[in-house]
């Protein structure tokens, strides 16, 4: 299981998959060598991994697209992607255009450190949950990571879906919109974080996605 950009993966400690059929593996975000390639990346990251017998890998957002990466390397049963993209046309305008206007190469990725500073100033109750939030998943703040994450995601180059994927999104995602994204199980309401409010429905319909590749209790909130 691979999280989010930046993301630690306690984003899963609410996923709960029967023990006596599944072996969790959380993943970690590494920092990047210098000019790697996401490819070369996925190679890295395989490396804990069994390579002698079929696995099931699930990512959320970025961690969608690198587990894709990743399934070139693997025997893979399933492969399932969350909040997240098949291919590189699934992304929202903006981001294509921050990808051939190059201004990704001049973003603030820094921003991450100052979450501390702003949960001291009179913010209202709703910024200050959304602040503990971002403290307890965001961990990653290191500014060759972000600048390679952020590169990566909206250069990637993929233009055709791996076959048999499987793809859950959130009707109600704000980061890459479920208008730009084909042949998915849509949830209603999801957000981009329903690997957080959503964990019902996960842990109601994982197992028969992948054991069997299908849903069990679609209306689960």
């Amino acid at each position: 299981m691979m999280p989010g950009m930046a993301a630690n993966p306690t984003v899963f400690e609410r996923i709960e998959l029967p023990v006596e059929e599944f072996k969790m593996l959380w993943l970690t975000w590494k920092i990047p060598k210098k000019e790697e390639s996401l490819k070369a990346y996925a190679h890295r990251m395989v490396e804990p991994i069994e390579k002698d017998k079929p696995v099931v890998l699930i990512g959320v957002s970025f961690g969608g697209v690198l587990v894709q990466e990743m399934s070139r390397f693997l025997m893979v049963k399933r492969l399932i992607i969350i909040s997240s993209v098949k291919t590189k046309q699934e992304l929202p305008a903006r981001m294509k255009l921050a990808r051939y206007s190059g201004v990704y190469k001049i973003l603030p990725t820094g921003l991450l450190n100052y979450i501390t500073q702003i949960e001291k100033l009179p913010v209202g109750s709703t910024i200050r949950k959304r602040l503990k939030l971002y403290q307890q998943y965001l961990s990653v703040n290191d500014k060759n990571y972000l600048e390679w994450a952020i590169k990566e995601m909206l250069c990637w180059e993929q233009v055709q879906p791996i076959e048999d994927i499987i793809h859950i999104h959130g009707e109600e995602d704000l980061v890459f919109p479920i208008k730009n994204i084909s042949d998915c199980i849509r949830i209603p309401s999801g957000t981009h974080i329903m690997i957080l409010n959503k964990y019902r429905w996960f842990n109601a319909n994982l197992p028969g996605l992948i054991s069997e590749g299908i849903l069990q209790h679609q209306k689960i909130n």
